[in-house]
């Protein structure tokens, strides 16, 4: 809960700067790339954030890697100004959430389609299309196969969660079956 507000508090402050200079987007991209980067490279994570190697050579592990990655002079300070405060761990965090605060800023929704089998581009483009008409923002759109569902698509947008898979209507009718036993 605290990395939430952490994150949140950051996310809004470097969200205040893009929108001042109209760089919002490229932040975006690079706080998420630098993220993915510390996600993939666990060791180079913790070299970074571990308290228990000293500061200054965090800081110049931090500098080097930054400097490679080259972002804008504005997230090279956001970076270090983390790293200052201690909160360079929360990096994935802040992402996570910088990504939702633009997203609202430019009336865009996620959504996350899981359907048994892949679905004809047509047929998703309908879903969106859809789900965008039903939310009033622009929808974009995750899509995986997973043959679980046996057939049908689940629609997370958010916390709504839209079921429409076969393997769900099976466990409602067995539930509806098991309770109809009783009577």
């Amino acid at each position: 809960m605290i990395s939430l507000r952490i994150a949140r508090r950051y996310a809004k402050a470097l969200l205040s700067i893009g929108r001042e200079d109209g760089q919002a987007e490229t932040y975006k991209e690079e706080l998420a790339g630098f993220a993915k980067l510390l996600e993939e490279h666990k060791e180079l994570e913790q070299a970074i954030s571990n308290p228990l190697y000293d500061a200054a050579s965090r800081k110049k592990v931090l500098q080097a890697v930054v400097e490679r990655f080259g972002p804008s002079k504005v997230m090279a300070s956001f970076f270090a100004l983390l790293f200052d405060k201690g909160r360079i761990q929360y990096v994935k965090d802040i992402s996570i959430v910088y990504e939702k605060l633009t997203d609202e800023l430019a009336n865009i929704v996620r959504a996350d389609l899981v359907s048994a089998v892949e679905l004809p581009e047509e047929s998703v483009e309908k879903i969106r299309a859809a789900l965008s008409k039903k939310t009033g923002k622009d929808v974009v759109m995750d899509t995986r196969v997973d043959p679980a569902l046996i057939g049908g698509v689940v629609t997370k947008i958010g916390d709504l969660v839209l079921d429409g898979s076969v393997r769900t209507q099976l466990i409602s009718l067995k539930e509806s079956l098991q309770r109809g036993e009783g009577i």
